[in-house]
């Protein structure tokens, strides 16, 4: 009797194990995301594009994906950890990859993006500050971007002074307006939102990007050494549903068709 206890007490522990793991079950698979507002791409709440392709992911391959949003270094700390199975949307860099796997070998396949993401620059109206698509002139002050974002290289690769923080793009727009920072490099979407608020008629972006990126699920290396094929087919299942005419539709009902 004892023994029958035991043995049902131990299979209880591993079951409850494994539900507190990546791999919760065969079809299900845990993503971290940022946990700010990325429009039209994604938001806490779980709406955007993303999730639009992913949920047509999930339809083809039979899978469940359960989402944790949280701060970008830790969401990226947890895929390092193998404590979730995948994060997005990532862009490349060689020091990324001791995160997780990208989609491709030595360079990631760009055919299995989620989507393109570009920079600009950011300035106040009348600031001498200028990019012309190789080089930075007339910097008189920091040019700030986003805690943890690749573009970060860019600007570390050019020597300039730079402000990283989580600030929100209405925070940074304020710093511009009272002369705090010299400029700030924001991804499109962060401009858009920035150029929404009333703050828009004292600044100016910048027509020339600072750079375009290609944006990727990242999967952990435990899922991509246990499940090699999976990992594959959860790569190949995004650029057919990226590259398909429904999802294409939603593309372009939000504007951003040249993302794609």
């Amino acid at each position: 009797m004892m023994r029958f206890f035991f043995a049902r007490s131990l299979l209880a522990a591993l079951l409850w194990a494994g539900v507190s793991t990546p791999l919760q079950a065969a079809g299900t698979l845990t993503l971290c995301f940022e946990n700010k507002m990325l429009m039209p791409w994604h938001s806490a709440e779980r709406d955007g594009l993303n999730f639009e392709l992913f949920k047509r992911v999930e339809a083809k391959l039979e899978l469940t994906f359960v989402y944790e949003t949280l701060p970008w270094k830790r969401c990226l700390a947890r895929l390092k950890a193998n404590e979730v199975d995948g994060a997005f949307a990532v862009s490349f860099s060689e020091d990324r990859r001791q995160f997780g796997a990208f989609p491709g070998n030595e360079q990631p396949d760009v055919k299995k993006r989620m989507q393109y993401a570009r920079y600009f620059l950011v300035r106040k109206k009348g600031s001498s500050i200028d990019w012309d698509g190789k080089r930075f002139a007339s910097v008189d002050g920091k040019i700030a971007f986003q805690l943890g974002y690749s573009i970060g290289e860019l600007l570390n690769a050019h020597k300039v002074a730079v402000d990283e923080s989580s600030d929100p793009p209405f925070t940074v727009g304020r710093k511009l307006v009272a002369g705090m920072i010299a400029g700030a490099a924001m991804m499109d979407s962060d401009v858009s939102t920035l150029m929404r608020t009333p703050l828009a008629p004292q600044l100016e972006v910048v027509a020339t990007p600072l750079t375009e990126k290609a944006y990727y699920l990242i999967l952990s290396n435990e899922l991509v050494k246990a499940k090699p094929e999976l990992a594959e087919q959860i790569w190949k299942a995004i650029e057919e549903v990226r590259n398909s005419k429904e999802y294409g539709k939603l593309v372009q009902a939000a504007g951003v068709e040249n993302a794609r």
